[in-house]
């Protein structure tokens, strides 16, 4: 290593982080609460949440409702509510269900 390529190294090496409040989150776009349509407050609750919590929510409902289909876990079946949810009564991809999920959420708009 030459000189130069050390001294950089141990230039980055001695930066410190100036951030002392490390227990705060950030507000990023998955921690900021968004409204929840009527359909999947049936499923996830009522009231503003995070998008994080909203998925967690959901599969919550599913695992305890057993709505995954049991020889291809990436398939979820639908009960009548998760139907009126995902607008169809068919085994849906559960990666495809996040995109079905954020129709139903709306931005918090704020009132100054």
């Amino acid at each position: 290593m030459t000189t130069a390529t050390k001294n950089k190294t141990n230039k980055n090496k001695n930066k410190t982080n100036t951030n002392t409040n490390t227990n705060t989150k950030k507000n990023t776009a998955f921690n900021r609460p968004v409204n929840v349509s009527e359909t999947l407050s049936r499923v996830v609750g009522s009231g503003p949440m995070p998008r994080t919590e909203v998925t967690k929510r959901v599969w919550d409902y599913i695992k305890k409702n057993n709505r995954q289909d049991p020889k291809n876990k990436r398939n979820i079946v639908p009960d009548a509510t998760l139907a009126q949810v995902f607008g169809s009564s068919q085994p849906i991809d559960m990666f495809k269900m996040t995109g079905i999920i954020s129709k139903h959420l709306s931005e918090n708009t704020r009132s100054s």
